[in-house]
């Protein structure tokens, strides 16, 4: 049992489970999770002080005053954490991914449906913040009942100085209001705005925008677009290293379309995360896994563009690389849910159950620079979740179906 010694009083336990993953990395590659059959947890504040076999962590903790929660032998796990969303934008594509089941790129322009990033550009330049907030609550709601507890959330689709520093206020009115914590990144440098080139953009960000949203402290992290018809290694370097001057941290969309040099940029300047990495070759992910960098695996979007060119996250995992999941949460790809993005990374990218929660878990809060949350273990933020099935395996074969019953942040339930 963990968190014996000198503990307070409980003020909530979490006991009848069928089984407890506390997202702590076994002693080997076989044996990635911590699963304990009929765990309890034991929670004080916003804190777990006890993780363990029931019995033992009740005779470990007080209970006198505290409140029980019946797991009713569901599965007990972290709250997921989502590393990687685009929460906030304005409109919709969903006309653009209807033409596109069945139609080219040029025929459904022709249709006069807008495609593309540029498109979600002009909508969200036209909304005001109240109606980017409307819009985004419904969905950051829906992460929650998903089992979402932490989400990353990117800005991007403004692409002026105004219109990155609207879309990352709503990000702080969201993170204030909302039960789950969203950390925001400031992604400027997500496409070319039409009315001005590359270079003249890219000056922009880093001596525009960059500064004023570093004055206004609105994001933790920088982010760039690097791959063909975006931005090139030599901008995005410029760009993050303008954002790590400024104070944030350095991320990266990289090798999604093409190889590029964005997996080598993460790793020379040591990105806390690389995302997409579709054509990212086994030499890019072990200089990355050298360099500490926590690959981001997004099977969702993936299947959402019909990306020719599918993720072997086996390879990565081979290459050393820690791995984060996420939604990628965005107009060309809508889902909220992070038990299927869990259910795909299984099926489609090859990892195994156990892979895969980690990687939802204490895997995505290493790509977001998180150490307190992730994992259930004595001091860990108490961010929790119930499911309704009897075990991981379980969850993981019944592909589309929901398990979350009862979400906890911070000690209190949220959800169920």
């Amino acid at each position: 049992m963990t968190g014996e010694g000198s503990l307070p009083a409980a003020d909530l336990l979490i006991s009848g489970a069928s089984e407890l993953i506390t997202g702590s990395r076994g002693s080997d590659r076989a044996s990635v999770l911590n699963r304990i059959p009929g765990g309890a947890v034991a929670i004080s504040g916003d804190r777990v002080i006890a993780v363990g076999p029931e019995s033992e962590v009740r005779r470990a903790v007080g209970l006198d005053g505290a409140r029980f929660l019946d797991a009713r032998r569901g599965v007990v796990a972290p709250g997921f954490v989502d590393a990687h969303t685009h929460l906030v934008f304005g409109g919709s594509r969903m006309r653009e991914y209807a033409a596109r089941l069945t139609r080219t790129r040029a025929e459904t322009e022709a249709l006069g449906i807008p495609v593309g990033i540029l498109a979600t550009v002009e909508a969200t330049r036209r909304a005001s913040r109240e109606e980017l907030a409307a819009a985004a609550r419904p969905r950051l709601d829906e992460m929650l009942v998903h089992g979402t507890t932490t989400a990353e959330s990117k800005s991007g689709y403004g692409l002026t100085t105004a219109d990155e520093v609207k879309l990352l206020e709503v990000n702080r009115w969201l993170d204030a209001e909302h039960p789950v914590d969203l950390l925001s990144t400031f992604m400027g440098a997500h496409d070319i705005p039409p009315e001005t080139d590359r270079k003249r953009y890219v000056d922009e960000v880093v001596a525009e925008q960059i500064p004023e949203v570093a004055r206004l402290d609105l994001a933790r992290f920088c982010d760039v677009f690097c791959d063909d018809g975006w931005f090139t290694p030599e901008d995005a370097e410029r760009v993050l290293e303008a954002g790590v001057s400024a104070g944030m941290s350095p991320k990266i969309h990289a090798e999604q379309y093409a190889r590029t040099g964005g997996a080598g940029v993460a790793a020379g300047l040591g990105c806390v995360s690389a995302d997409h990495l579709n054509y990212a070759t086994r030499d890019d992910l072990e200089a990355m896994a050298a360099a500490g960098v926590t690959a981001v695996l997004m099977p969702l979007i993936d299947f959402a563009v019909k990306h020719p060119r599918p993720i072997d996250a086996r390879m990565w995992l081979e290459a050393g690389l820690t791995v984060g999941l996420g939604t990628d949460l965005c107009p060309g790809g809508y889902t909220a849910s992070m038990p299927l993005v869990v259910q795909f990374a299984c099926r489609v990218n090859g990892l195994s159950p156990e892979e895969a929660i980690l990687a939802a878990t204490a895997g995505a809060a290493t790509a977001c620079g998180l150490a307190d949350r992730g994992t259930l273990a004595p001091g860990a933020l108490a961010d929790l979740q119930v499911w309704d099935v009897a075990s991981l395996e379980e969850m993981v074969y019944r592909i589309g179906h929901n398990p979350v019953r009862t979400v906890i942040k911070r000690g209190k339930v949220v959800h169920g």
